[in-house]
């Protein structure tokens, strides 16, 4: 009569340790006590601990004793007991005279036919390294984006300082033309700054434009505007954003356009209103500048273009929008309007 066959169990808990025996995992097997059943070689050598130093002995011995950790001894009963699988629990081993490593354990059951023989695999990744950088990254992009905002300060201040010089200087000079481009020219600058403020208050990149108009305009109507209770400088915009390329040419388009209201809507001594407007629905968006001024000239003469509207249309153009200029009755009203839908930027 042959050899009989092995139990079932003895065939399964021989290839269990083969295979963890094999494994290029850190991995052990253990058995109903928690005792060694095998270990694989690279888990001696992530661990320094000689592979037989650890069969049949408890895995919470192993080493100094580092592996004894109570929260690891809690999964792992809740594991051999059937009440949860230990997935992804992240502990750090700590041993004498050794840095602290951050491990990733993982702890399943292998039910074999025979209850009298519980297995119980567990796997140990080393992420130290892998937390290290990734904080590292973490660490480098906050000093990015904290370096990027102080420049986006810094930058918006030296703005401020030069709009500020020109202002003085539009003060001085004798000459009302020079005194007016001066003024023009301080009300550019100030455009950029607000904007550079607006970045360096945003994470994302991405400007609102409400808050970013409003400060532009309050920047002009402080320059430009002698009484602001007879003349009323108001922003009436939706919750959009733009990114800081498209709110350079905005605001520049804004500035223009409220200072070519602020000359020629209202003679001396005549009151009113300008309102600044945007609405958005992604890709489209318009942007208004309404007055109750005198209006558009009635005598058929064709308007002389100037400077600011020729900047107006080469921005306009440059963002993919068209400009319509209608009768607001009274007053004008100047449409910078962007159609995603019909091709533009």
């Amino acid at each position: 009569m042959g050899d009989e066959a092995p139990p079932p169990h003895v065939v399964a808990d021989s290839l269990a340790v083969a295979v963890v025996v094999s494994s290029e995992a850190p991995t052990l097997l253990l058995d109903g006590d928690f005792a060694v059943v095998a270990a694989s070689s690279s888990f001696s050598r992530a661990f320094q601990i000689p592979a037989d130093a650890m069969v049949g002995r408890s895995v919470f011995a192993l080493g100094a004793g580092e592996w004894g950790a109570p929260q690891l001894r809690t999964l792992l009963k809740l594991a051999l007991n059937g009440d949860a699988g230990v997935d992804a629990y992240e502990m750090d081993l700590i041993r004498p005279g050794v840095a602290p490593r951050r491990l990733v354990v993982s702890a399943r059951v292998l039910h074999y036919a025979d209850p009298d023989n519980v297995r119980l695999l567990m796997a140990a990744s080393d992420v130290t390294e892998a937390r290290l950088a990734a904080k590292l990254k973490d660490d480098l992009l906050h000093e990015k984006t904290v370096l990027h905002q102080e420049l986006q300060h810094r930058v918006a201040n030296s703005l401020q300082i030069i709009a500020s010089v020109l202002l003085q200087s539009a003060r001085r000079v004798p000459s009302e033309d020079a005194k007016g481009y001066l003024v023009d020219a301080h009300s550019r600058v100030m455009s950029v700054a607000a904007l550079q403020q607006q970045l360096a208050q945003s994470r994302a990149g991405d400007v609102a434009l409400r808050a970013y108009f409003t400060e532009l305009c309050a920047s002009i109507g402080a320059s430009m505007i002698q009484d602001h209770d007879k003349l009323v400088l108001r922003v009436e915009a939706d919750d959009g954003v733009a990114t800081a390329d498209l709110s350079v040419s905005l605001g520049l388009i804004v500035t223009e356009l409220v200072i070519n209201a602020l000359k020629h809507a209202f003679p001396p001594g005549q009151g009113g209103h300008i309102v600044v407007g945007y609405q958005s629905q992604t890709p489209d968006w318009a942007l208004t500048v309404t007055d109750d001024g005198v209006g558009m000239p009635t005598n058929g003469q064709p308007t002389k273009v100037g400077l600011g509207t020729s900047i107006v249309h080469a921005l306009a153009t440059q963002v993919g929008a068209t400009v319509e200029v209608t009768d607001g009755d009274p007053g004008t009203r100047v449409s910078i309007v962007h159609d995603g839908g019909a091709g533009g930027a």
